[in-house]
């Protein structure tokens, strides 16, 4: 019987510090599950700010202004724009102009065309 009662005795000590490492563990999990949380709740918070101060910074106007003071950008013109093919030659954005003919001159027309006739 005194065997039998050390062998319980033994028991419930195994199983009470079975007991109190697993609530220690819980704890330690717990602790850290609320710190992960409010490192969480910091990032976006922090992200949230930065989404902000983003869109703060990519208005339209703030770029424009600063493409212009920085990086010395002007806007397009006509004028100064050229479009380049894919084989590397140039093509002006604008026509150029027909050549003037003097005043009370007409413009020469194209040649007729050599008419054949019918036999």
């Amino acid at each position: 019987m005194v065997r039998l009662n050390f062998l319980l005795l033994m028991a419930v000590l195994a199983s009470a510090m079975y007991l109190v490492h697993t609530q220690y563990l819980s704890r330690q999990l717990f602790t850290e599950l609320h710190r992960v949380q409010n490192e969480a709740r910091r990032l976006e918070l922090e992200r949230d700010r930065l989404e902000v101060e983003k869109r703060a910074q990519a208005t339209p106007l703030r770029v424009e202004r600063l493409a212009k003071e920085q990086l010395k950008m002007r806007t397009t013109t006509p004028a100064i724009t050229q479009y380049v093919r894919a084989d590397g030659t140039v093509i002006p954005a604008v026509a150029p102009a027909p050549p003037t003919t003097p005043a009370g001159q007409r413009p020469q027309a194209a040649a007729p065309a050599a008419r054949r006739s019918a036999p």
